[in-house]
């Protein structure tokens, strides 16, 4: 995608490119490993849910439903409202990379839209890059590996590895939305403050008044609203 004239999209600078998300993933899926071992499951069914999920923060709360008893239903929908914000990711990505560009494998690059892959491909775009299959599949690729291995890593370490370190767990909490956050700012212009500020209050509300899954939902639709009037303006 995404790269100057003289690197014109090659998979390497998307490598390179991804090489902090890939960073940032490794800890996390460490400590969901652990914590996923630690609850009662396999190491097989740790990394499973790595390699089909994918996602996450709602990969922990995958793991603290299962393991509290929720039916099955309510679980599935509770994963799929969290994670409906990923459906955007890819029209939003095309639209920002122009009428021209390709979208034959579309369908394989795509599976790699997490935020923080969409937020750093969206912001090379909207620093002129040029776009292209080749780099978006360097810029995928390793970042799943990362997060593959790093639960395979950390269920093999096993539940409670990470006891004796509270101030490493707590940390690797807060790692995730911290990455996201930087790759926010470094794309953030004076436009798209209102319609961020809408959404993140949004978020905030729902979250207060009823609970964490509520406030994202609340936050996509208010940010995608204010986007779409933005636009219309």
């Amino acid at each position: 995608m995404i790269v100057s004239e003289e690197k014109a999209g090659t998979f390497g600078a998307g490598v390179i490119a991804a090489l902090p998300i890939a960073l940032g993933y490794f800890p996390i899926a460490f400590a969901f490993g652990v914590a996923a071992t630690g609850a009662g499951l396999t190491g097989w069914e740790a990394a499973a849910l790595s390699l089909i999920i994918y996602a996450g923060a709602s990969q922990f709360l995958a793991l603290a439903l299962l393991t509290s008893g929720a039916a099955l239903p309510v679980a599935a929908f509770t994963l799929i409202a969290m994670n409906l914000r990923h459906v955007l990711y890819g029209p939003a990505l095309m639209k920002a990379a122009g009428a021209g560009a390709a979208k034959r494998r579309a369908w394989a690059w795509a599976w790699g839209l997490t935020d923080e892959v969409f937020g750093a491909a969206l912001g090379e775009l909207a620093r002129g890059r040029r776009f292209s299959e080749p780099y978006m599949f360097g810029l995928g690729l390793p970042a799943y590996a990362a997060w593959v291995g790093g639960t395979m890593a950390g269920a093999m370490a096993g539940g409670g590895a990470l006891e004796g370190w509270p101030v490493l767990e707590a940390g690797l909490s807060f790692l995730l939305p911290a990455l996201f956050l930087a790759l926010l700012l470094s794309i953030l212009t004076r436009p798209q403050v209102p319609v961020i500020v809408v959404a993140g209050l949004a978020c905030v509300a729902g979250t207060l008044a009823v609970s964490s899954t509520t406030g994202i939902l609340a936050g996509m639709v208010a940010g995608a609203l204010a986007g779409m009037l933005r636009g219309r303006a």
